[in-house]
């Protein structure tokens, strides 16, 4: 009895459910690292115990799989910065500038106001430290791109990501918590002082590398736009593609073009092995061109940026490419549950990255499904016969992501397959073209008129996309889909599949069971949507209310368009309550048995008859907040975002001189009526 012999799926699956359960358990490293052991001695000790009896290997199985799964416990808790007493939050003053030495990790796309980069906090206040933190830079128009690898010292606060202040928004915090990051700071590039730089990583030359190539296309007439696409479809760096390109991708269905992922690497695997084929003719000249495969992929993923999707189809085709040539026959199944567990045993964080589930589970459907559909029509014109198979490899991809897209995404761009079935086929002519087009680039001897032809083609290429995203009638948004249809989907997927492959009457009844499961979901997301709440959410510089009676959302604000806010976007797809209508604001609102009085910029609150439970303060309203308490007597006061600051400050003293509760939704986010 081999552990080998176990299926690397089921071990990642074990893998992957420890990972999940690490972040619920909040162990130390120590817990973690004790439970890993005391599980790797009990498979020990059953490992010894049932060697020679095969027909018994419950306990075997069991000890392995529990093993596993405290495995992705400790990997995962292993990796968690804050818990290392390295960590530089350890060594932070609390509410005060601390003298930061840092080094550039990651460069990633600027928003509307700051640069941005992941950074490795070396020391604070001279005491050496670990972890990584979030850099922004005021954006400047003369400000150039700090480069990976070069250290900087600053005087500055570093304070925790906040999580968001309204409900069902995306929260920033918890994606950054996923890339370790869980500290942000500002400063001026002025107040930043460069120190020398002794060593540099990979990831360092890489940027250095990439850089070298576009001031190389620079010298070429690529407009904005195509040497962003260049920059996505080569090097995988999409931090420079416009919001509008990005929206056009998206909407058509295409934007996992952008991402190098599974498609890219499996192109330019297919790309070497035909150059590095002349190899095979020496004498251990399929060692070599398979080392030789196997070291340019990883140089490639390298350059490329190493993201979670690179990583994955990096890993995945180094598989492909060793049993493809050394005559390895090899499962494809396996070959994907060897770089999940590989992956996820050095990168446990990978799991919660949405591109590397979207990666998998696109090519767990297309090897599963694809199959299935292919042979349904069969052309015997081979252009036909192409298109045939690129329509269903992209219609198997979207069985596979569709689930995962609307839960994230809350979209479905039904021109998905129009779009694949034009690009995809030339896709690979656009990638080895454009490796070309680098290449000679670098040596300085690129022909202008080739350089245009390929500046054409991206041109053309995005001009295709503008046209298939701006039919908003094939493009559905704002779909409300939560978690537990997310794993219903999944399991309907399955017993599909399985039903085609085996036509066994259970699977028709599992899917019976499936289907009676949407159902109960749709029940009970019924009767949650029929109680009644009133929001005060945060906005700044505005005031937004909401009220939800019978499944219906009502908008009060001074906004001009706060039906389509994403505030209340958001809310309603998630809890998926329809917005009803918008209105302006009102000064009493009768929330069950309380009365909630509006005091705007005007300070009107004199009104007669009329004692309001809860007082809500918008627009700056220039009132003595000590009398007006004498006055009605509130039991809470709430002031949203559209207030100064200074006035909130003042406000919040004056509560607490006089004893009332003040909630501020700055501070504290939006306040729930229930």
């Amino acid at each position: 009895m081999k552990l080998l012999n176990f299926s690397i799926i089921r071990l990642s699956i074990a893998l992957i459910a420890g990972i999940i359960l690490s972040k619920y358990l909040h162990l130390t490293i120590l817990q973690a690292c004790c439970l890993f052991l005391l599980s790797f001695a009990l498979l020990t000790v059953t490992y010894f115990t049932f060697k020679t009896k095969f027909r018994n290997t419950f306990w075997f199985d069991f000890a392995t799989y529990l093993t596993t799964i405290c495995l992705g416990i400790f990997t995962f808790t292993a990796q968690n910065n804050s818990l290392k007493s390295s960590d530089f939050s350890k060594k932070l003053r609390p509410n005060a500038s601390n003298t930061v030495t840092f080094k550039i990790n990651t460069y990633l796309k600027p928003n509307a106001f700051n640069e941005r980069y992941y950074v490795d906090i070396l020391s604070i206040d001279n005491n050496s430290t670990t972890g990584k933190a979030l850099l922004n830079i005021k954006l400047d128009s003369v400000l150039n791109p700090f480069s990976i690898d070069h250290i900087y010292l600053t005087k500055t606060n570093l304070e925790e990501i906040k999580a968001p202040l309204n409900p069902d928004q995306f929260s920033y915090k918890d994606y950054l918590k996923n890339q370790n990051v869980h500290y942000q700071f500002y400063v001026s590039k002025s107040h930043i002082i460069q120190l020398e730089t002794k060593t540099y990583t990979l990831k360092g030359i890489a940027f250095n590398f990439r850089h070298l190539i576009n001031r190389k296309l620079k010298e070429y007439n690529f407009s904005k736009d195509e040497l962003s696409i260049i920059n996505a479809l080569l090097l995988g760096q999409r931090q420079y593609i416009t919001k509008d390109v990005y929206d056009n991708y998206t909407n058509a269905g295409a934007i996992h073009i952008l991402a190098v992922s599974g498609l890219h690497v499996g192109i330019i695997l297919l790309i070497l092995n035909l150059l590095l084929k002349p190899l095979e003719r020496f004498k251990h000249g399929l060692y070599l061109k398979t080392a030789l495969i196997f070291i340019l992929l990883w140089l490639y993923a390298l350059i490329a940026g190493g993201s979670a999707s690179i990583i994955r189809a990096t890993t995945m085709f180094s598989i492909v490419a060793i049993g493809l040539n050394l005559k390895r026959s090899t499962n494809i199944y396996n070959t994907l549950g060897i770089s999940i567990f590989i992956l996820l045993l050095f990168k446990p964080n990978f799991l919660f990255d949405v591109g590397f589930q979207l990666s998998y589970a696109a090519v767990f459907s297309i090897v599963s499904i694809q199959p299935l559909i292919e042979p349904l029509l069969s052309f015997k014109y081979k252009l036909l016969d192409i298109l045939w198979k690129t329509l269903t490899v992209t219609v198997s991809a979207q069985f596979g992501i569709i689930p995962i897209s609307l839960y994230y995404f809350h979209q479905f761009p039904s021109l998905f397959w129009l779009s694949n079935l034009v690009v995809i086929p030339l896709l690979g002519i656009i990638l080895g073209l454009g490796i070309l087009i680098i290449f000679l680039a670098l040596i300085n001897i690129l022909p202008h008129f080739l350089a245009e032809i390929y500046g054409s083609i991206i041109h053309l290429m995005n001009l295709f996309f503008k046209w298939i995203s701006s039919q908003e009638q094939f493009l559905f948004q704002d779909i409300s889909f939560n978690s537990f249809q997310v794993l219903l989907s999944y399991i309907l997927l399955f017993f599909c599949y399985k039903l085609i492959t085996t036509k066994q009457l259970v699977w028709v009844i599992g899917i019976g069971l499936i289907c009676i499961g949407f159902q109960m979901n749709y029940i009970i997301d019924y009767r949650v949507k029929q109680d009644d709440k009133f929001y005060v959410f945060h906005k700044n510089k505005f005031t937004l209310i909401g009220e939800i009676n019978g499944g219906d959302l009502s908008v009060y604000s001074n906004l001009k368009d706060a039906k389509t806010n994403i505030i209340i976007r958001s809310y309603s797809v998630k809890n998926n309550v329809s917005i009803k209508a918008s209105y302006p604001l009102q000064s009493v609102y009768s929330i069950k048995d309380q009365t909630l009085l509006l005091i705007d910029s005007l300070g009107v609150y004199n009104v007669k008859e009329l004692k309001p439970d809860i007082v809500l303060l918008t627009q700056s309203p220039k009132v003595n907040l000590k009398r007006l308490i004498d006055s009605i007597k509130p039991k809470l006061i709430i002031a949203d975002g559209s207030n100064y600051k200074s006035y909130l400050k003042r406000w919040e003293t004056t509560c607490e001189i006089k004893k009332i509760p003040f909630y501020r939704t700055d501070k504290m986010g939006a306040y729930l009526f229930n």
